[in-house]
């Protein structure tokens, strides 16, 4: 997250279970890692994430991943048509997901995941009117991770590697009549790791990814008049329907704009620097284009590994003004055992 959000190329720990579990293939050691993030800081609502990780290798088969993924929504006050105070509840989502890497040959690893997804938005509350907001469904990842052997660039030991990650294959969420798609997507990339000598390194990281959510509105009779229904296409025709011009972000006084493929896609560039695999500086750069959402941050961070013990920590700094995302911090813990 320091680097940009690049993680497709460089996973090389238990949250590569996150950027592409086909970086698990190249990993022989058990791992435990915890992260935490105050989340959209700015609104001040109490909105944070939690991401627990667990690897362990077995020779000659892979190596198995486990993850669990809160993301706590805050309390919300209930009201009624007078505005008085109902009572409140608490809101959030929560992932349970496995994950397995192979390497197929020195060189070359495949990796997917499955996990299970619930979100409670709100309950169901008879005597409000409120209908239950809470939702399940199943999705997969399908990935590959490609590192070369190393070679020589202008004298010091370089290794190229490439990868993709093809993310949140799966079901609808499902509240009451609405049917919302997962955030499918696919992230690819490269990261060039240059070994100055045997205490500097430098690793410079490329992300692209490409939201695959394709959702169409058509208009449905109601009663002597008609109205407009969207529908989002399941992920299999997603995966080949998403690739056209999509509708832009809706501006005041504007139309909708509408988005070529390229104009759709992010891009993350990072950098990390290794002091004798003892002290990391990171920085990055994430851009999307503003009819798309308009995201743009730098990103800062740091990690030191010391014995079994790592830490990481990395913050946003936004380009645009009053962006929710300004000054979020993510702090991480990662153990890592000898088998």
């Amino acid at each position: 997250a320091g680097m940009g959000n690049t993680g497709v190329s460089p996973a090389d720990n238990a949250n590569a279970m996150f950027w592409n579990p086909a970086g698990l293939a190249f990993q022989n050691k058990t791992q435990v890692g915890l992260t935490h993030a105050n989340w959209l800081p700015q609104f001040d609502a109490g909105l944070f994430y939690e991401y627990l990780v667990g690897t362990y290798h077995v020779d000659g088969v892979g190596t198995f991943g486990g993850n669990v993924t809160y993301f706590n929504l805050g309390e919300i006050e209930i009201t009624d048509g007078d505005g008085n105070t109902r009572g409140t509840y608490r809101s959030y989502e929560v992932a349970v997901g496995v994950s397995y890497g192979y390497l197929v040959s020195e060189r070359l690893g495949f990796g997917t995941s499955l996990r299970g997804i619930y979100s409670k938005l709100s309950p169901e509350i008879e005597r409000q009117g409120i209908q239950s907001g809470t939702a399940s469904t199943l999705a997969g990842d399908l990935s590959m991770l490609y590192r070369t052997a190393p070679f020589d660039l202008g004298g010091s030991k370089t290794t190229f590697s490439t990868g993709f990650n093809l993310a949140n294959m799966g079901g609808r969420l499902k509240y009451n009549e609405s049917k919302d798609p997962l955030p499918m997507n696919l992230r690819f990339g490269y990261a060039l790791t240059v070994d100055f000598d045997e205490y500097n390194s430098l690793t410079f990281a490329n992300d692209f990814n490409k939201e695959l959510v394709n959702v169409e509105s058509r208009e449905v009779p109601q009663g002597d008049t008609t109205v407009t229904k969207t529908e989002a296409d399941p992920f299999y025709e997603a995966l080949f329907s998403s690739w056209g011009t999509a509708r832009g972000e809706q501006r005041q006084g504007e139309g909708a704009a509408s988005l070529s493929v390229i104009e759709q896609f992010t891009v993350g560039t990072g950098l990390e620097y290794w002091y004798s695999d003892l002290f990391a500086l990171r920085t990055g750069y994430y851009y999307e284009d503003p009819d798309n959402g308009g995201r743009e941050f730098l990103n800062f961070g740091a990690g030191l590994r010391y014995n079994i013990v790592g830490v990481d920590i990395s913050y946003i700094y936004t380009l645009e003004r009053d962006s929710p995302l300004a000054n979020t911090l993510r702090f991480s813990l990662l153990f890592e055992f000898q088998k």
